[in-house]
């Protein structure tokens, strides 16, 4: 945003305030129509800040975005790499399920299992960049299944966040289900 006029950065904050509010309330479905009444300006404004659903809604999420990023970089330095992927991969659930659109937002990503190099900007890249290097050791160490992929975690954290939106308790679910697939369905011995 630097370089720009006054109002347009007004705008800019003002659109994104009210996208927030709208995205909590409605998710990913949230209509880009109503973020331009409530924001009050067009919704010819609101494309030109941002052009596509999904650039908004990473917008919307950029900040918990960045707290998974620091996370996964403190989480580098432990010393057990199966404990630090899972600690990465708990708190991106229950990020996942605290914020109404998430899980949908990162649906809308690329299912390929390779980094995503046309939109390296994009929320599940910029999560892949962060925990490729957590994955990355657990995989060295032998501590997870090999091939498995960052987009399976992101799979599993997705579909557990789209599961568990509409109990009485999402995250007391999730982190069942979480459980669950980390552990197995198998009884410990």
């Amino acid at each position: 945003m630097t370089g720009q006029r006054a109002d347009a950065r007004r705008n800019y904050s003002r659109i994104l305030a009210v996208a927030e509010a709208e995205v909590a309330q409605h998710g990913a479905a949230a209509s880009l129509e109503q973020v331009a009444r409530t924001a009050g300006v067009g919704s010819a404004t609101v494309r030109r800040h941002f052009p596509t659903r999904q650039a908004l809604l990473e917008a919307v999420f950029q900040e918990r975005i960045q707290a998974l990023c620091g996370r996964a970089d403190e989480l580098s330095r432990t010393e057990d790499s199966r404990a630090a992927l899972l600690d990465w991969l708990r708190a991106f659930v229950e990020y996942a399920v605290s914020a109404r659109g998430f899980a949908d937002a990162l649906t809308y990503e690329s299912p390929t299992d390779a980094p995503a190099g046309d939109a390296p900007h994009s929320c599940g890249a910029v999560l892949d960049s962060a925990a490729a290097p957590l994955l990355r050791r657990a995989l060295r160490d032998g501590t997870v299944r090999p091939g498995v992929t960052f987009h399976d975690l992101i799979t599993l954290v997705v579909g557990i966040a789209l599961a568990t939106e509409h109990f009485a308790e999402p995250s007391v679910q999730a982190d069942r289900l979480f459980t669950l697939a980390v552990e197995g369905l198998s009884p410990s011995p």
